[in-house]
């Protein structure tokens, strides 16, 4: 708690494979952040790095997801949020801490898992009409699993396998002690 009483920033990162459910957690988390009158910004990472084409050595475009994520944090910390949720992906500690010095905040990150079965049966719904796509969201997922096991950049995770949104959400807003 700040001086006069507000909640000192901080921003949570739900981390993840493909398809584990990062956005649909991260929104409700900032429903229940409002419904609990925490002011509040829900942002995806993803949607930061969307340019093309993608700088030689910087395969998903993650320098131009700091700078956008920079620019946003600022904006959204100015208008009073005192919590940030963001979806995306980090691969090891050096993006982390790349991800927490551009929020300019303290940075927990949540690692949600799903059975690796069942991520492919969720990816194989989402793109049952995008053959290429979900070759290449199959592959990504099996990679990103590897990765992140080696990478331990997680504070703590939630299994998102069989519980719904709802449910995982309020477990990662416990976990994390924003309630």
């Amino acid at each position: 708690m700040q001086a006069d009483g507000s909640l000192e920033p901080r921003s949570l990162l739900i981390n993840g494979t493909v398809g584990v459910g990062k956005t649909s957690v991260a929104e409700k988390v900032g429903s229940l952040l409002a419904d609990a009158q925490i002011p509040n910004a829900v942002i995806d990472l993803d949607w930061l790095r969307q340019s093309w084409p993608a700088p030689r050595g910087d395969r998903f475009n993650f320098r131009m997801m700091l700078r956008n994520l920079r620019s946003m944090a600022d904006n959204y910390l100015a208008a009073g949020a005192a919590r940030l949720v963001l979806a995306g992906v980090i691969e090891d500690l050096d993006e982390r801490k790349l991800c927490g010095d551009a929020v300019g905040t303290e940075l927990s990150v949540c690692r949600l898992q799903v059975d690796l079965p069942v991520n492919h049966q969720r990816l194989m719904r989402r793109h049952e009409n995008e053959p290429e796509a979900l070759r290449w969201h199959l592959a990504r997922a099996s990679e990103l699993v590897v990765i992140l096991d080696q990478a331990a950049v997680d504070d703590f995770s939630v299994d998102a396998t069989t519980r719904s949104v709802d449910e995982v959400a309020a477990d990662v807003i416990k976990k994390v002690g924003w309630l």
